[in-house]
């Protein structure tokens, strides 16, 4: 007569047989659950791996000018340079959290009364400067033109009344800029590189190879000079 004893070992054998085990062998749901467990994982890994990490790299294609940084700004303060002669201090808003501070060699040109108050534009990623013990923080941009035998007229280049302080300025006919870092500015010499092509137009209008300096209130210009350098 079957015992229950029996009866056990029938459904275990029954039971080892349709899962193809041996004998009295164990499976380990644990084990098949972590082994799982860590091909799942590698498989996330390797599509992490094989998808490309955003770059962070510079743009170099585009023109050397939008690599540039100019601003919108509006000298709030200044002073004279107490160990310089030609040198002008300004604070200059450009819409950041503080004022630049900012030396410009100015003074044989504007009385300090023209100075406060003016509406220009900063190149504004450009490496700060000892200059002669005054740490300049970028530089304001003016045209000029030959006046007589020795000297030169110089005029600030003026975004429209209307330009909002701190606006980027873009380039009339060119892409949107994207300025680099001011080491990269000072490493790959980009401001030297922009100058031969930065003038303004025959109707004063600063330009870099004919493209125009604009705001969202209209280009950027000088109040006279035509055909000038900027510097």
């Amino acid at each position: 007569m079957t015992n229950a004893l029996d009866l056990i070992d029938d459904c275990i054998a029954d039971l080892e047989a349709k899962l193809g085990l041996q004998p009295g062998q164990e499976l380990s749901i644990a084990n098949q659950g972590k082994e799982k467990g860590k091909a799942n994982k590698k498989n996330k890994n390797e599509k992490k791996k094989s998808q490309p990490k955003p770059s962070n790299a510079p743009n170099e294609t585009q023109p050397h000018i939008c690599k540039l940084e100019f601003k919108v700004g509006q000298i709030t303060k200044v002073w004279v340079h107490p160990d310089a002669d030609k040198l002008y201090c300004e604070e200059i808003d450009v819409g950041e959290d503080a004022p630049r501070q900012i030396a410009s060699g100015l003074r044989p040109h504007f009385s300090e009364e023209e100075m406060l108050g003016q509406r220009l534009l900063v190149v504004s990623n450009l490496k700060a400067k000892n200059l002669v013990g005054f740490k300049s923080h970028g530089m304001v941009l003016c045209a000029a033109e030959p006046k007589g035998e020795d000297g030169e007229l110089v005029q600030f280049v003026e975004p429209p009344a209307d330009a909002k302080i701190g606006e980027v300025i873009s380039f009339d006919g060119l892409p949107v800029p994207e300025p680099l870092s001011a080491s990269q500015v000072e490493k790959k010499k980009i401001f030297k590189l922009c100058l031969d092509g930065m003038k303004t137009t025959s109707d004063c209008k600063a330009a870099w190879n004919g493209h125009v300096f604009m705001t969202s209130a209209g280009p950027c210009t000088t109040k006279t000079i035509a055909n000038g350098v900027l510097r």
